[in-house]
């Protein structure tokens, strides 16, 4: 985890520096067939990751008997899907060298999807800090490939080229370890082995579909409804949220694998859905604070944006965070849902809210631009959030933790009024206002018992 905090940031400031030296309509191009390779490659296994790392958790022989299959099945679907997404990209109207782009693209991505399936297997086994150190493998390789590149001239190709090379990379390590620990694994299809896989992993690929369109569409749509241009302001904010959201993505995984080892235990889910809401929000309400109150400093490498620029990128920056906020106070409760077989309901849930995202940035995107694919964004996380709490009360029988919720709640409300005060009543430079919020934070959750005295003392003694 710790690994993860320190390079996604330093990745954040080389990927702002590539978009300042590639200008907005390069990036914002880049951006979009980023974005439609995503979600077709976030699909691709068809739900078989998430399956496989429930399964091998619960039971270890699970690796053994399907791997034969579903390795080779991991790869032709992503062959095929390859093949879709080039032909999507044609409909789309993508053509010439921007098709061929979309297909490295494209192929960097799926090999990535392919990493993510074998580090679910590292999870499963509880190799926690051994899929810790793979995940931020890929960001350190392209991280030197890039900074190699800038003082030679960097451009939107050579850049998508360095990003297929880190992550192909990335892959033949991991597998090479995979192999290392639990044997070389002979490609043998078993049909009847693949049907029953496919089954049972489908309403996985629904909702992996339905999350990764409910995400990243807004990029896409920016681009090809109105300009790249916009496209371009939007992904430089979002990508300061998907930075913090690695947060999220660091620790979620770690639950998704030990809620569906407790499975059947529902008091041991309780303890764990309980312990997970501070874990999860008590970091992120800091730093969703520090956004709304100085956000514009995030946007410092934009040397070649004009003022007006850079101050629209800054309210898409801070509606995007009011999302984080949300997801902060309730992401914890899809990753119990979906690990505990309760897929089919989030799925459709989060249908909705990508029908939903999709008819406003129909209705607002041509008027308000990138700022109405944050609000847009905000209110899609309002809805499936209510509908997270719902579903967890009405399948899981697992109770709410309504009294550590308003304790953050209002740890975060007095966060704010602090800041606040420091910044209108001391106007101090933003760096030791940060410092004596982040203090005074630090009061607030003793002062709100969201942090007790006993647990740091117990803590302590270990």
């Amino acid at each position: 985890m710790l690994l993860n905090l320190l390079v996604k940031p330093a990745w954040v400031v080389v990927e702002n520096l590539v978009q300042d030296r590639l200008g907005h309509v390069a990036f914002g191009t880049f951006g979009a067939l980023f974005t439609l390779a995503t979600i077709v490659a976030s699909i691709s296994d068809l739900g078989t990751t998430q399956l496989t790392t429930k399964r091998v958790a619960a039971s270890p022989e699970f690796l053994t008997e399907y791997f034969p299959t579903l390795l080779p099945l991991k790869s032709g679907l992503a062959l095929l899907f390859l093949g879709g997404l080039v032909a999507i990209g044609w409909v789309l109207g993508y053509q010439g060298h921007l098709l061929t782009l979309l297909a490295l693209t494209g192929a960097g991505l799926l090999l990535a999807q392919y990493t993510l399936f074998l580090r679910g297997v590292l999870q499963a086994h509880q190799r926690f800090n051994t899929d810790a150190l793979l995940s931020v493998l890929e960001k350190l390789l392209l991280l030197g490939l890039v900074l190699a590149l800038i003082p030679v001239g960097i451009t939107l190709n050579n850049y998508v080229v360095a990003r297929l090379i880190a992550i192909g990379f990335t892959f033949v390590v991991l597998y090479a370890l995979v192999a290392r620990l639990y044997g070389w694994v002979r490609f043998q299809v078993n049909w009847n082995k693949a049907r029953l896989v496919m089954k049972a992993s489908l309403p996985l690929a629904f909702i992996t579909l339905v999350y990764g369109l409910n995400e990243r569409i807004d990029i896409l749509m920016l681009e090809r409804l109105v300009s790249p241009q916009e496209a371009s302001y939007y992904q430089a904010s979002y990508r300061l949220v998907d930075t913090v959201m690695m947060y999220l993505w660091t620790v979620l995984p770690l639950f998704f694998a030990k809620f569906a080892h407790a499975t059947g235990r529902p008091q041991e889910q309780r303890d764990l859905l309980w312990f997970g809401q501070r874990v999860v929000t008590v970091p992120l309400l800091l730093m969703c604070a520090f956004v709304l109150f100085r956000g514009e400093l995030l946007f410092f490498q934009f040397k070649h944006s004009t003022p007006e620029e850079i101050a629209r990128m800054t309210v898409c920056l801070k509606i995007l965070f009011v999302n984080v906020l949300v997801h902060a106070f309730f992401a914890i409760y899809s990753t119990l849902l979906t690990s505990t077989n309760h897929e089919r309901p989030v799925s459709w849930l989060v249908a909705g809210s990508v029908a939903l995202n999709v008819s406003l940035n129909l209705l607002l995107l041509p008027k308000l631009g990138a700022v109405a694919g944050a609000i847009n964004t905000l209110v899609c996380a309002v809805f499936v959030s209510v509908g997270y709490v719902w579903l967890v009360r009405r399948r899981t029988g697992i109770a709410i933790p309504w009294e550590m919720l308003s304790r953050l709640a209002l740890a975060f409300g007095l966060l704010c009024a602090v800041w606040y005060g420091l910044q209108v009543g001391l106007a101090l430079h933003w760096l030791p206002e940060s410092v004596l919020a982040g203090v005074a934070f630090l009061g607030i959750l003793f002062a709100t018992g969201v942090v007790q005295v006993s647990e740091v003392r117990s803590l302590l003694r270990r």
